[in-house]
């Protein structure tokens, strides 16, 4: 297997903070009072997770538009109508309250994962994408279990 490089695995782990953030403001009463405090309502429990949730599955979408411009064709078109999918999953299905959000940005983070294997199996991600993307889903997984359910 390919190492995963330095760089992508640090900042991928950096952007799992958040979906933990919401876990431990939940979990724990004094950070939850100090965030209400501090910095608001929505950085606290599953309301965090949930923002950010469909904030980074919206990234996620232009992580696979770019892995689709690395062909042409019908396999291009192919590649950037199934890259726009996490940011409308994420638009369409995040309403509803922290539970129902939560199951839905479950569901797509479960789906991204899909998305992320079938371009790194066409060989339009690097060597290393699915030890990365199976890690960093696997922990926004569990903090969302954990935090909206």
């Amino acid at each position: 297997m390919v190492n995963i490089p330095r760089s992508a695995l640090v900042l991928g782990l950096a952007g799992v903070l958040p979906f933990f953030w919401g876990v431990a403001t939940l979990y724990s009463d004094a950070l939850s009072l100090w965030t209400l405090r501090t910095i608001g309502p929505r950085f606290n429990g599953p309301y965090v997770q949930v923002y950010y949730g469909a904030i980074i599955l919206s990234f996620m979408s232009g992580v696979l538009w770019g892995f689709a411009t690395k062909t042409s064709g019908r396999q291009a078109t192919i590649g950037y109508i199934l890259s726009v999918l996490p940011a409308l999953w994420a638009f369409f299905m995040t309403g509803n309250g922290p539970t129902s959000a939560s199951i839905h940005l479950m569901t797509g983070f479960a789906g991204l994962l899909l998305l992320d294997w079938f371009f790194w199996a066409q060989s339009l991600a690097p060597p290393w994408w699915m030890r990365l993307r199976v890690l960093l889903t696997a922990l926004v997984l569990g903090c969302l279990g954990l935090g909206g359910l």
